[in-house]
């Protein structure tokens, strides 16, 4: 990461490509942060399964708290992945659903997580053995 890039934005991002010899990647990095952050990463695999409401995605997405979801789902429905539906009805009803470039990804988040799973017995093992050899280490 160059220096140019450890401020806080107060603008919004700029999705083309700086032209910068010096970091080509940052068009795309903004919208990886987004992708890749893991509770996205759960809220759309939960989504593809079709449209919930606040409470059901905070039941499914474990260890999530209510702020965290809510910031995540805002921050996916201003990037176009999600989209915030509310009833007019009393209470207000509202759920959520993944737009059809949020719905664009689910196959490769999908793969992701199902990755993951299959691989989690041989990371938590590469993780015992890297911290036997490398004792006294601050890295998680």
């Amino acid at each position: 990461m160059s220096l140019t890039h450890t401020g806080v934005t107060t603008t919004p991002a700029e999705l083309d490509p700086c032209g910068r010899e010096d970091h080509p990647d940052c068009g795309i990095r903004d919208v990886l942060d987004r992708i890749g952050d893991k509770w996205s990463v759960l809220v759309i695999v939960e989504l593809a399964g079709g449209p919930r409401r606040f409470r059901e995605l905070q039941r499914a997405v474990e260890g999530i708290s209510q702020r965290m979801l809510t910031l995540t789902v805002r921050r996916l429905e201003r990037d176009g992945l999600v989209l915030r539906t509310v009833y007019p009805t009393v209470p207000a009803q509202v759920d959520y659903r993944l737009t059809g470039t949020g719905a664009g990804l689910t196959h490769l988040v999908k793969a992701l997580a199902d990755w993951s799973l299959a691989h989690r017995g041989a990371v938590a093992e590469a993780r015992r053995a890297y911290d036997r050899t490398h004792p006294g280490h601050d890295i998680r």
